[in-house]
């Protein structure tokens, strides 16, 4: 059965917990359609994320990619449109570090890549099922639009850039919103088990298109 590999990250920053990382793991084995789900936690810290993610595609081989990751603060779950070959952030990742206009692949790789997930029918999907969800134009400058480009970047390179390929950001858990600190804003947040069934949705999605 060809796989279909769905990632989430480790928890990061002050964030006591990563639902990406929960969702991943509660739909590690699912079958969706033709497609058994492999799933795989990566490092917030981008080239040893960027390293696991090349293992993972030489290993499986999948036939479809999700990539998921925590944007806290937004109340929905968003597909993102674009990867660009910039990391620019001051939030350290979890070795510590921080990078200011530093490309996210060698020199003479392309500024962006557009994902090749079907962005418009997971939206349709997520509607039918109730659940809102939007496209988003940028995936920020982090280590979740670093791997969605090195993701695009291997499949391009290797003769693979037709397979679908994208990056899910997933709003706050409550553990998440319950650890925010009381002097900012409410968080917002959804419940685990709704942020699981959004990813769910967005596999079955994917799957209903490859039929």
């Amino acid at each position: 059965m060809p796989t279909l590999l769905l990632t989430g990250f480790e928890p990061f920053h002050t964030h006591p917990d990563n639902p990406s990382a929960q969702a991943a793991q509660a739909l590690h084995g699912r079958v969706v359609g033709s497609w058994q789900v492999e799933s795989a936690l990566l490092p917030v810290e981008p080239h040893a994320a960027g390293r696991q993610l090349a293992g993972l595609l030489e290993a499986h081989q999948p036939g479809a990619i999700l990539l998921t990751g925590l944007a806290a603060g937004r109340p929905q779950p968003t597909l993102e449109r674009v990867a660009l070959n910039v990391m620019d952030f001051s939030i350290p990742d979890n070795a510590g570090q921080t990078y200011r206009d530093a490309p996210a692949s060698p020199e003479g790789s392309p500024a962006a890549y557009l994902s090749t997930w079907p962005l418009r029918a997971t939206l349709a999907a997520w509607q039918a099922a109730e659940i809102p969800g939007h496209i988003s134009n940028t995936a920020g400058l982090y280590v979740c639009n670093f791997v969605l480009y090195a993701a695009l970047h291997a499949l391009d390179r290797g003769g693979r850039a037709h397979i679908p390929c994208g990056f899910l950001h997933v709003p706050a858990n409550a553990a998440v919103a319950l650890a925010w600190p009381e002097e900012r804003p409410p968080l917002p947040y959804l419940p685990q088990v709704e942020i699981n069934r959004a990813v769910e949705v967005a596999l079955e999605a994917v799957a209903h298109e490859e039929v």
